[in-house]
């Protein structure tokens, strides 16, 4: 048996099958969205703006203006590439960087044009802040003895819960939900591992040859199928929470790997910032549905079976990548 990271998945979606077998099959079947929307307000956890990272890129050919909305891992995963992002946020390293790369179905990356880019035609490179550490590749995984005394040294509950993903994963043996944050794992017992997975909207370290992992300098987000076989060989720092679609309608590179040949149409980094640096009234409130409610178990299967009036035959199963966690913005923010 696995030490403690498996949670019982559905039994309080069973529970309420009786009451769903007497409605209508309209009430009976609602579809994904109509689950969120009637989730109660005790269902949905807050995002601190401690954990957002706000990208301001130029505007568009129409003058609209264009931010992206990052939401960093949560600990223990991926901290020390996540504590240089702060500091490079905190030192105003990507004012005045690009968007450098934008390969189709794959990866939108930026930072700065003269780092590993055959097609910029810059040589001169920005200067990174001295203190940035140098993460080995054994932090793209944890155990489970170093998630559990992790969660003793924060004092916080052994299981803060797991609900198992039940549908068979490629890329590991188990895929669960942790804290609303999809994670694959493998093992038993204490030296079982625990990872992040790359799902559309991920956020991943741009790095070079191994062993080199990436100062966190180099980002990306992921803009088509979910690259898993990038998972452990990079690390995941975040997900893209509010304005993809300003990353992933970008004219694509015509360079090696999506690169952007012509300087031109590298699209200009105004700022990117931590969300808590910024004056109160414009950090960013977000909330997340809880992975461990009633709630987002009627939306997982409701997402791999859909019985709602549209759809003719429920396709039985879905990949955790198709089961995006529902965050939505905080009324009344703007």
């Amino acid at each position: 048996m696995r030490k403690k990271i498996l949670f019982a998945p559905f039994a309080a979606l069973m529970a309420l099958s009786p009451l769903l077998a007497q409605q209508s099959p309209e009430k009976a079947h609602p579809g994904p969205a109509t689950i969120v929307d009637a989730a109660p307000a005790d269902d949905w956890k807050t995002i601190s703006a401690r954990d957002l990272l706000v990208m301001n890129l130029a505007p568009d050919a129409t003058g609209q203006t264009r931010r992206v909305i990052i939401q960093l891992m949560p600990p223990p995963f991926s901290q020390g590439w996540i504590d240089n992002i702060r500091k490079l946020a905190a030192t105003k390293f990507w004012d005045g960087t690009s968007i450098n790369r934008v390969q189709d179905n794959y990866v939108v990356q930026w930072g700065d044009a003269g780092y590993d880019n055959p097609e910029s035609g810059a040589i001169a490179q920005k200067k990174l802040p001295e203190d940035l550490a140098t993460i080995p590749e054994s932090a793209y995984e944890v155990t489970v003895a170093q998630y559990d005394q992790f969660m003793e040294n924060e004092k916080r509950a052994a299981d803060p819960g797991y609900r198992q993903w039940e549908e068979r994963d490629p890329y590991s043996e188990y895929a669960q939900f942790l804290e609303g944050w999809p994670i694959a794992s493998s093992g038993d017992g204490d030296e079982a591992r625990l990872w992040p997975v790359h799902c559309y909207g991920t956020v991943g370290v741009g790095r070079n040859m191994s062993p080199d992992t990436g100062t966190g300098a180099e980002l990306y987000a992921v803009i088509g199928r979910a690259p898993r076989h990038l998972d452990r060989n990079i690390a995941v720092v975040g997900r893209v929470i509010e304005g993809i679609e300003h990353l992933s309608s970008l004219r694509r590179g015509k360079g090696q790997l999506g690169f952007y040949a012509d300087a031109e149409k590298r699209v200009p980094i105004r700022s990117i910032r931590m969300g808590d640096s910024l004056p109160e009234a414009e950090q960013p409130q977000f909330e997340y549905l809880d992975s461990m409610s009633t709630t987002f178990a009627k939306y997982t299967d409701a997402r791999a079976n859909r019985r709602d009036p549209f759809f003719i035959t429920p396709a039985g199963g879905a990949d955790i990548c198709n089961i995006p966690v529902p965050v939505r913005r905080v009324k009344g923010d703007e």
